[in-house]
């Protein structure tokens, strides 16, 4: 039971995953007027883009025998997959969102793109770190910042972040996927990319 609830976690909240969540949260939460003609002329490319390229990105590397599994484990393998995850959130940041434009996205996925430069450095130089941590703590960060620019109430949201922090935490411990440390680095390098951009957005 709890291997079957660490795996769903972990699929729920791929990395992958987050710049959609993000750019969906926002809409969400934005007291800006924001015409569904621009929330899926956003949301819909940010999908492809983000997590069905990537998806199949690697399904085509593990089917080259680059990667000997989609876990990504050790830092040699890292660096392809974080190459193109990079090279992805580029064009959505050069292309897609200044058709649509927002300074909280803008720099949101600024952010990510500091944070996914990071990892891929880190793994170049043998360092691995939890790229699940990376994410969730890009968008609890990118949530506070939104609740501070908007002066909105979104505790709620807040606080299920924070936990969906702690269950993935526990959930790559439990898998024995990361150590300790492995976590902290990657949460922390999520929480401070988005961190030092709020400056320009707040």
């Amino acid at each position: 039971m709890i291997h079957w609830l660490s795996k769903i976690i972990s699929y729920a909240f791929h990395p992958l995953l987050i710049p959609f969540y993000g750019t969906f949260l926002y809409f969400e939460i934005t007291p800006k007027y924001s015409p569904e003609g621009m929330k899926m002329g956003s949301l819909l490319p940010i999908f492809i883009l983000s997590v069905v390229i990537p998806a199949i990105s690697l399904l085509i590397l593990r089917n080259l025998g680059i990667l000997r599994t989609y876990k990504l484990l050790s830092s040699e393998e890292r660096v392809y997959p974080l190459l193109i995850n990079l090279a992805l959130l580029l064009l959505i940041f050069s292309r897609i969102i200044p058709n649509h434009y927002s300074p909280e996205i803008y720099y949101f996925f600024l952010g990510l793109i500091l944070a996914n430069t990071a990892a891929l450095l880190m793994a170049i130089f043998k360092k691995v770190i939890s790229l699940h941590m990376v994410g969730i703590g890009s968008l609890l960060m990118f949530l506070i910042n939104l609740s501070l620019h908007f002066e909105k109430n979104i505790i709620v949201a807040v606080s299920l972040c924070t936990l969906v922090s702690g269950l993935i935490a526990s959930s790559r411990l439990y898998s024995n996927i990361h150590g300790r440390a492995s976590l902290l680095t990657g949460w922390l390098l999520g929480v401070i990319s988005q961190l030092i951009l709020i400056q320009f957005w707040i």
